[in-house]
């Protein structure tokens, strides 16, 4: 999908933050400054009020879109605006059919790429400015208005790279032209010349299209930063998302994290990401199994199990399911492409409450521990907005060995009260104590996502008051002090300051009874080891680590538990079963390699809860 061959470094999730006072204007709402949330509820509905711009509402409210790469280069290739045009109008182009594909995969929002550097650089729109192809058809006009029609959104692509200006041989670029339209030299096959002409670009869409609801940009040009081509949209168009692609720039909306491959399992995605939840965060990837964003003139293969699961896994960690489908020159799929969207448009139905308006469970929305489960089995949880006491279990790979009609969760301090399978309704038997809750007799499996609907107490229990609990650190960076580790506020985060070994120190006030810890890691770094393909490990996540306990915080003896800690997403813990004033974690070693600089020795944690006890019930089927 990027036009580029390589990439400039990423923006994470820790410049977003430490920036966010500078852009505050454009991300809090005047009604109030961010306040910290009750953690001890199973679920927020909104972990820091007032962050979030009200034009975020929609696509936060949303679980999917359709991502459209279609111009000039679409099979067969087109070298001039007319004679694409005419191919469009002759082949019976319309854009309810794409509107109608959208509501088939539950999606909300239409993303098009046409202005695209592998794409011609086509624009579809009639434009007053010079440079490069437009069409004389409102074909993006069109999509808005057909698309407004059913209550979706449209969110135009603008690339920042012209690099390929001349890929397929003929050139795109009309320089002598839009150089004359401005009075003066401009090459529009160098980057400032690009940018500047894009720059005009955006504001002539901005202008023409009320309905447009935002651009979705491929990283950024120089030209457009140095003329504050973001500021100006905010200013002129409050209404507008701006999306980057691979760039958690401060002033966009929305970060897109790129189709990754090489998982354990393979449609566990979010392993790569590098931003999470509260970021709203996008996942943009390919239908089908080979070949370009583009149509390429063949039907590729889709892989049913592999995209249904990717869709799951995006709803079980709060990203949005960006999915690209390769349009023909009519606009139509491939064969296997549409059979795949009609086999969603039945497929969702029956599960869709427990994947829409649903937020991921098991970090900071609380919910059941998602991830690897008992005898291989893996999964996601997902937490109902509108009431967390209504959670849910996506068991994506099943349990093979041992009992396979028995999943083992850990139960995240949640109480249960009935379990049922979404899709029949019958009722499923279960214990749980010792922190787990154990689903009994299952008989029926889904080959892509057998879907449990948990009803739970709202609050968490058997964990000590955050306020109660004091924690220090051996090293805190400025601004990310230890105390933050028991703010009851999942947002905020102890730094480590770059140092390892390192240890935390809670103080319970008192001795008392610890079960365990439940520590929540900052989701700002990968999980999956890429070493295969010739990168180091880049998790930012504990690995060895010793736990200690003492009455008086001066005599702490041996530890009484030591372990290695997985390089795994959500809530991690460390059971105990001891009684202590004192508890300390001593952090030995990190999952990042040295040659990974950025991640190297760099831990940040949320939130640390010492439990004093488990949740403890049963159901029968």
């Amino acid at each position: 999908m990027s036009s580029r061959p390589a990439r400039r470094p990423r923006r994470l999730w820790a410049l977003w933050a430490a920036l966010l006072a500078l852009f505050s204007p454009l991300l809090l709402t005047p009604a109030s400054a961010p306040a910290a949330p009750d953690m001890t509820a199973t679920a927020q509905a909104d972990p820091v009020p007032g962050m979030f711009n009200p034009r975020q509402t929609w696509l936060r409210d949303s679980t999917a879109g359709l991502f459209l790469h279609w111009g000039m280069y679409t099979q067969p290739e087109h070298y001039d605006c007319d004679s694409w045009q005419k191919a469009v109008n002759d082949s019976g182009w319309n854009p309810d059919y794409w509107v109608k594909e959208t509501q088939k995969i539950h999606g909300s929002y239409i993303v098009l790429a046409t202005f695209h550097s592998r794409l011609g650089y086509a624009r579809p729109w009639p434009s007053k400015i010079p440079g490069s192809c437009s069409t004389k058809r409102d074909i993006l006009g069109e999509l808005i208005k057909a698309a407004k029609a059913e209550g979706i959104k449209v969110i135009l692509y603008m690339t920042d790279d012209p690099q390929w200006h001349d890929v397929m041989g003929p050139e795109s670029f009309d320089s002598a032209a839009y150089s004359a339209y401005k009075g003066k030299d401009v090459d529009l096959t160098t980057r400032p010349g690009f940018g500047e002409f894009s720059y005009d670009n955006f504001f002539e869409v901005m202008h023409n299209y009320p309905d447009l609801k935002g651009f979705w940009i491929d990283n950024d040009n120089e030209y457009w930063e140095q003329h504050h081509l973001y500021e100006q949209i905010r200013e002129q168009r409050p209404d507008m998302l701006l999306s980057n692609n691979n760039e958690d720039t401060p002033i966009m909306d929305t970060v897109s994290n790129e189709q990754k491959t090489g998982m354990t399992p393979d449609y566990d995605m979010p392993a790569a990401y590098w931003t999470s939840m509260p970021r709203l965060t996008e996942s943009c990837y390919k239908v089908p199994s080979s070949g370009a964003w583009w149509y390429d003139g063949q039907d590729r293969p889709v892989d049913t199990a592999l995209n249904i699961r990717r869709y799951v896994a995006n709803a079980g960690t709060s990203y949005k399911s960006l999915m690209d489908l390769q349009a023909q020159v009519d606009g139509t799929f491939p064969p296997q492409q549409q059979a795949f969207t009609d086999y969603m448009s039945k497929y969702l139905d029956p599960i869709w409450e427990s994947l829409h308006s649903v937020e991921g469970g098991g970090y900071l929305y609380g919910g059941l521990r998602p991830g690897a489960w008992n005898d291989g089995a893996y999964g996601y949880t997902t937490v109902a907005k509108e009431d967390p006491t209504r959670q849910y279990i996506h068991v994506t790979t099943r349990p093979t060995g041992g009992d396979s009609g028995t999943l083992v969760v850990r139960d995240n301090g949640t109480k249960v009260k009935r379990i049922s399978d979404l899709r029949t309704g019958e009722r499923i038997a279960f214990d749980q104590h010792d922190g787990t809750v154990t689903l009994k007799g299952i008989t029926t499996w889904d080959p892509y996502d057998t879907v449990f609907k948990v009803e739970t107490v709202r609050h968490r229990q058997g964990l000590y008051p955050s306020d109660t609990v004091r924690a220090t650190a051996t090293s805190s960076k400025d601004g990310h002090p230890a105390t933050n580790l028991t703010d009851g506020d999942l947002t905020r985060y102890w730094d480590a300051n770059g140092q390892v070994p390192v240890s935390v120190t809670l103080d319970l006030g008192a001795v008392k009874k610890a079960r365990y810890l439940a520590v929540n890691q900052t989701e700002w770094s990968p999980t999956y080891n890429r070493e295969s393909f010739g990168r180091k490990e880049d998790s930012a996540r504990i690995k060895d680590y010793k736990v200690f306990v003492s009455d008086d915080g001066e005599h702490w003896g041996d530890p009484v538990r030591t372990g290695v800690m997985e390089s795994a997403r959500s809530t991690r813990y460390v059971d105990l079963d001891t009684t202590a004033r004192y508890i300390r974690l001593e952090v030995d070693s990190t999952w990042s390699a040295a040659t990974v600089v950025p991640y190297y020795h760099q831990l940040r944690i949320d939130e640390i809860a010492v439990g004093h006890s488990y949740p403890v019930g049963h159901g029968r089927g």
